[in-house]
């Protein structure tokens, strides 16, 4: 039988309108993506030469398929695989099979809900540093801000008594340019060439060179003091193998951290940035708030139950979450040929999942462009939660999903109560890198 009659694949973009709109995608896919949705319905292909596809969706039963009920059958694209790898070594988030499997079960227990309860009081700490110098009474561009302080969140919760704050710089600007060139290799492949002739594929291979032997320097400085400190790295050092009982490599800690820094400083900006433009724009909203915390305040003095009574503030965060996804895409390729929902695919098809698009379909979301986080309360969260992905899904979700919510409540929450936030702008800019970075976002901070 041939492959015509075997395979079939969703409604195709031709190759001639792919082509006409690459400048454009490059630059920004999103308004492309929904006009193709639009257009194609819930899912479309585009046929690259004789039998490869890519497929774009954002049908929440191919998401659950390719992240949850066949995950096995799908590994992460060369996009994450070779590109990231490149620059980040084998680390959770480029890693995939076995490997990926041994290094998960190894580091999980770090981040044990147990575990990340010891580290709150060091991270809200950190926050009423950041929040304490705020600029006030005048527009901000807010992004560059919450970037600072999820850096410095992540940056000693890893490494709490380390007096690296130069280090740490260094490491933030390293990651950065990395991250910005990465992006250019993606998007722009036939520059491959230029990008190797000019050096500059060489210039970036160099700066993560340099990352790993500050990240080295730090561990060992931590290994020779044999200290106990309640911090990530001691986490991390004391982990075992099941199979032999060693610890990791120092090259391979050193992966996993430069992973922890990327995945645990960036999404959280994007997420803390979106949801305080929302407050901003939404001053109802903003005033429950504040109400919310001073109520929970006025319970208990523990700053962990007082994380697990901000319902409506973790609505509000999830809401934000939904309409602006820190992690707004996600792909991955089949090792065998597939029944995926109503198409059969070949193997190697790249598939990617659009948690922006499908976020907002309308298939799923009553009133999909507006701000209402009451969709997270009650009985309605049980049906929102079924379609939302903020952290991804399945064996492969998020390790860092409960560090992260803890950081940004209580971000949220020292903010609110400390300011009334007003936003500058009427729409919201933002660049679809590896993560949604917002765009001059400005918003502006009034003692309350």
């Amino acid at each position: 039988m041939s492959d015509k009659f075997k395979y079939n694949y969703p409604q195709k973009l031709s190759l001639f309108r792919f082509f006409k709109d690459a400048e454009g995608v490059r630059r920004n896919p999103i308004p492309f993506h929904k006009r193709y949705f639009e257009k194609f319905g819930d899912s479309f292909s585009i046929r690259i030469g004789f039998s490869k596809y890519i497929i774009l969706s954002r049908d929440n039963d191919i998401a659950q398929h390719i992240l949850v009920k066949n995950q096995k059958n799908y590994n992460k694209s060369k996009f994450q695989s070779v590109y990231l790898s490149k620059y980040l070594g084998k680390g959770l988030l480029t890693s995939d099979g076995d490997f990926w499997l041994k290094q998960r079960r190894l580091i999980q227990p770090a981040f044990h809900k147990q575990k990340m309860n010891q580290l709150v009081d060091n991270m809200n700490a950190t926050i009423a540093s950041e929040v304490n110098n705020l600029v006030e009474e005048r527009p901000i561009d807010l992004f560059p801000v919450m970037s600072n302080l999820a850096f410095n969140v992540v940056a000693k919760s890893l490494f709490q008594l380390s007096n690296a704050e130069d280090k740490f710089h260094r490491i933030k600007f390293i990651i950065e340019e990395v991250q910005n060139f990465l992006i250019k290799e993606i998007r722009l492949p036939h520059k491959a060439w230029w990008f190797s002739l000019s050096g500059q594929v060489k210039k970036h291979l160099k700066l993560a060179e340099e990352n790993n032997a500050i990240i080295k320097e730090i561990i060992e400085e931590r290994k020779a003091s044999n200290e106990q400190i309640n911090d990530l790295l001691n986490m991390l050092l004391e982990t075992r193998y099941e199979d032999t009982g060693e610890s990791m490599s120092i090259e391979q800690l050193i992966d996993e951290i430069k992973v922890l820094f990327i995945a645990g400083h960036e999404t959280t900006a994007n997420a803390l940035t979106f949801t305080l433009y929302l407050l901003g724009r939404n001053p109802e909203v903003q005033q429950k708030v504040f109400e919310e915390i001073i109520e929970v305040e006025s319970q208990t003095s523990n700053s962990i139950e007082q994380l697990q009574k901000m319902v409506y503030t973790n609505a509000v965060l999830n809401e934000s979450m939904r309409l602006y996804p820190p992690a707004w895409i996600t792909d991955r390729q089949n090792l065998e040929d597939d029944a995926l929902v109503e198409f059969k695919i070949k193997k190697d098809t790249l598939i990617g999942v659009s948690f922006y698009e499908l976020h907002r379909n309308p298939k799923y979301w009553n009133n999909p462009d507006e701000f209402i986080p009451e969709r997270f309360l009650g009985e309605q969260k049980k049906e929102s939660m079924q379609y939302f992905y903020p952290f991804g899904a399945g064996p492969r979700m998020c390790i860092g999903t409960g560090f992260a919510i803890y950081e940004m409540c209580l971000t949220i929450s020292q903010i609110v109560k400390k300011y009334i936030i007003k936003s500058d702008n009427d729409t919201v800019h933002f660049n679809p890198l590896i993560t949604l970075k917002p765009i001059n976002v400005e918003v502006s901070f009034s003692k309350r």
